[in-house]
Order: structure tokens, then sequence, then C-alpha cells
């Protein structure tokens, strides 16, 4: 390990109240590539669902954009500057209450404080978990209103009524809610067309290759340093990750 990686972990050891770094998510894996990253992440809290060891490798992923080493990133649903220091992978499922906990207690800071001023790249990563009967489908309505520039308020339609849609099962209707009658039918084209299964799965594959089985997890990199992270973490605790990373040369 790196003398600059070593003084990282150990920050982050300490921002989080000393507990055991690998149980709570957070690993340095130094300038190993984030594709052939093999962690094992403790269910400490949100949503956990059983993947695979074995994982299958994203053998016929296409890359429309690289950032940091980063492949697959869908501009749809990428916020900030690809020039940002530090870029954020979030692999969420809109139907678990811990990634709606993120989402409005920490993220919406987190995009105006360090995505908008071109600090942190942030990529939104599906990772549906298969206990969650709507959640793919979410995720569907989700893509497709990223496809016609409409991510925001879908995505803050699904999480704060997610009590609603989770018992009936009407993610149409919530979408409807948030757009106009043209955007509703734009959206539910794409739902139909079949175009966007491939692309959530993709973003599954690459969390099987981290071994997420949980919901949120998030993966930092900075300066060829990879930093998962299984859990909720408050924005107080990652505003100071966050500036550990920015600070180290």
């Amino acid at each position: 390990m790196s003398r600059r990686a070593f003084f990282v972990a150990i920050a982050v050891f300490a921002l989080i109240g000393g507990r055991l770094l690998v149980n709570h998510g957070i690993r340095d894996f130094g300038a190993v590539p984030s594709s052939t990253v093999g962690i094992v992440f403790a269910a400490s809290g949100g949503h956990a669902t059983a993947v695979a060891s074995g994982a299958r490798a994203a053998r016929n992923f296409v890359t429309p954009e690289t950032v940091d080493g980063v492949n697959d990133i869908d501009p749809h649903k990428a916020f900030g500057s690809k020039s940002a220091p530090i870029v954020m992978e979030i692999f969420s499922d809109y139907q678990c209450p811990a990634c709606r906990q993120l989402y409005e207690t920490t993220n919406r800071l987190l995009m105006d404080n360090y995505v908008s001023t071109g600090k942190v790249f942030l990529i939104h990563r599906d990772f549906p978990l298969p206990m969650h009967a709507y959640s793919r489908i979410a995720a569907r309505y989700a893509r497709a209103a990223a496809e016609i520039g409409k991510i925001e308020p879908v995505e803050q339609a699904l999480f704060d009524n997610q009590e609603k849609w989770e018992q009936t099962g009407d993610v149409d209707g919530t979408i409807a809610a948030v757009l106009t009658p043209a955007e509703m039918s734009r959206v539910r084209a794409l739902v139909k067309g079949g175009t966007l299964e491939p692309l959530i799965n993709k973003d599954y594959e690459l969390g099987q290759m981290y071994r997420v089985n949980q919901t949120p997890t998030t993966v930092f990199h900075c300066k060829g340093q990879t930093y998962p992270y299984a859990g909720v973490m408050s924005y107080e605790i990652l505003s100071q990750f966050l500036n550990q990373l920015l600070s180290q040369r």
C-alpha cells in the first residue's frame, strides 16, 4: 500500500468511528484496476441480497465513455464534470428504503456542494434487488426518463413516493404525475421498446464484479485508488471523506 493510500485509509477509519473498515464496506485496493476488484461487502444496514460469488465478467460491454478508469458510463445518468478529481458510482435500487434515505439526506447536498462545483463526477448505477417486486420496473422508467432529460424529477418522484408505489406497483402513475403527457408518451415508448433492459443488466453485472450485495453501495475512485462503501453514509461523514481525498497529492 502506498503512503498516500495508507493515510487516506486511516482517515476513513477515524471518520467512521473506529468500525472495522472491511466489515463496513471500505477497503483500499491500491492501484488494482476497478474491473479486477474482488471485495465482499458485509451486510451492515440497507438491503442485502445474495449475489453469486462467481460474478459474470462483462465481456460484451460497450464503452461510450471512460473516466478515471471507470467504464460503461451512461451520460444520461451521470452528473458533473468528467474531469472532476473524484468519481463516485452509486449502486442503487429505487425500492430500497436505505437508497431513499441516501438520496434524500445526502445526495442532494452532494450534488449542490461537490458535483455542481466540479469536485465529483457522480454516476448512478442500477442495481435492482430480486427481493423487490417493482424495482426493475422503476429502473426502466427512470432510464427512459433519463433518455429524454427528465431523470431528476423522476428520481425524486420515485423516492418521495416509494411507500405508495411499492404497495400498488403503479410506477407508471407515479412518473406520470411529474411529466407532461407528451413526455410520458416518450417514456412509455422507451420502456416498451426493450432497449433499456440491457443497460440495467450492464450496471447489475458491473455491481457483481465489485461483489456488491447491498444497496446502496458507493464506489469512490480518486487518483488511481478505489474505495467501496456499503450502506448509507451521512453527508457529514461523506463530506469529510471527500475533502480528505481532495487534499491528497
